[in-house]
């Protein structure tokens, strides 16, 4: 069931807090750039399906499943597995749900199962048992963005949390890049973030806690599916930007926080986990379109040719699917220097040159009729620091523009009927003074 602690209220607000602090120290820190958060699968991996009790974000936990790796506690979404296009690889599974479970399984859309051993047949894979395991031998083909999941009455167990995001990289960076979502030099990028989305209805979750105890097997309430908690990588906002591992989150261990520098390429792996489609929204920029199912989308056959995927204002991401896409901002368009050059100062790395040394095309209120958030850096231009009253603002000391990414259906945007929450991050785009840190 749901529960929810007497002080939610005030677990809520600190979260709430715990959270600003995070991303405060987020635009002061420095450290080196990291890489997609996951496992190197190459060499097979072991998982084990198991409970646990996750966070909604809103003072309150559910009863759900996961996988986990390495001997750990369940997590939601299940650890992403990176693994070479061209590999060959063992998944082995481990049983470790109470037996009312029942057996428990995985699939492997868009990727080859040459075979498999122990377990016993189900409708849609061979299945581990309770207490027992399972090992799929496996061939990842083609690169590009996938996922896995039970293959076993997946209307209850992947509701229930057994899913994850599988990620095929290119043997080697296509043309000149330095990395490459597919073996098509048009495919470069320059960061990489996983959007695994997904959603939680509290009825079939309480269902599932109160007959775990029993026989079996489990049965799923009557009625039609209605969700309530809408995740973003397992977790509902404001905890999308708290740090990857937060010790205040055990079960939920990545994070969404996109960071860029003006001129770079993001590379958007969005996975939609459940049954629900959710229409994804980027500000700041439509996205380019790569890539969906892990096949590129160009002219010729078997990603050859041009690209020939769409630019979105949203991305429609559906039940069972993967997006790629490219996401680019210089500040193209918006007509006016984002520096706040002069015409004779000189050009920054990736700057919209048309616009160097435009002003803005209004007049900026005065500082009496403004209104400050602690991230407003008090200046309109990207790394320029303007004045602020005493004891305002000091959260952005970088001066980094914010845009807020997010589901478009506004339902998906609350943690129990409260905004904001749910399905929602930020971009955060960096002057270049200023060193990203991706362990957020």
């Amino acid at each position: 069931m749901t529960r929810f602690e007497l002080n939610a209220f005030g677990a809520g607000i600190a979260r709430l807090f715990t959270t600003v602090a995070t991303v405060a120290a987020l635009f002061l820190s420095t450290s080196a750039v990291a890489e997609l958060d996951g496992i190197a699968a190459d060499g097979g991996v072991s998982l084990a399906a198991g409970e646990g009790y996750v966070s909604i974000a809103d003072g309150g936990s559910v009863y759900s499943w996961g996988y986990s790796a390495n001997g750990e506690a369940m997590q939601l979404p299940g650890p992403t597995l990176i693994v070479t296009a061209g590999a060959t690889f063992d998944v082995t599974l481990s049983n470790n749900l109470p037996a009312a479970a029942g057996n428990v399984s995985i699939v492997f859309p868009g990727l080859t199962v040459n075979s498999v051993s122990g377990g016993v047949q189900g409708e849609l894979a061979q299945e581990a048992t309770s207490g027992s395991t399972v090992t799929y031998n496996v061939t990842a083909i083609e690169p590009g963005t996938y996922q896995y999941h039970s293959g076993t009455q997946p209307d209850l167990q992947v509701e229930m949390g057994l899913y994850g995001a599988l990620i095929v990289q290119p043997a080697a960076p296509a043309g000149t890049c330095t990395k490459s979502a597919y073996n098509h030099a048009d495919t470069c990028f320059d960061r990489e973030f996983l959007f695994l989305l997904s959603q939680i209805d509290i009825d079939i979750h309480q269902a599932a806690e109160l007959q775990v105890g029993g026989d079996g097997p489990i049965i799923l309430p009557a009625g039609a599916y209605h969700s309530e908690y809408w995740l973003m990588n397992g977790r509902a906002a404001p905890d999308t930007l708290a740090p990857r591992g937060r010790a205040l989150l055990p079960h939920q261990p990545y994070n969404i926080l996109p960071q860029m520098y003006p001129g770079e390429k993001l590379l958007l792996r969005l996975v939609g986990a459940g049954r629900e489609q959710h229409p994804f929204h980027t500000h700041g920029n439509h996205v380019r379109l790569l890539a969906r199912d892990g096949r590129l989308l160009t002219t010729g056959p078997l990603g050859t040719g041009v690209l020939a995927g769409p630019t979105l204002f949203t991305i429609p991401s559906l039940p069972g699917g993967t997006v790629d896409a490219i996401f680019e901002w210089t500040g193209k368009d918006l007509g006016w220097d984002i520096y706040g050059h002069a015409a004779t100062d000189p050009l920054e790395p990736s700057e919209w040159a048309p616009d160097h040394g435009k002003p803005i095309p209004v007049d900026l209120p005065s500082l009496s009729s403004l209104a400050f958030g602690g991230f407003y850096s008090g200046s309109p231009f990207l790394g320029a620091m303007g004045a602020l009253p005493p004891g305002e603002g000091g959260l952005n000391p970088a001066a980094g523009f914010t845009y807020m990414w997010h589901s478009h259906a506004e339902r998906e945007l609350v943690n129990n009927d409260v905004f904001p929450g749910g399905m929602l991050t930020m971009l955060v785009i960096q002057p270049f003074s200023h060193l990203i840190d991706e362990t957020y």
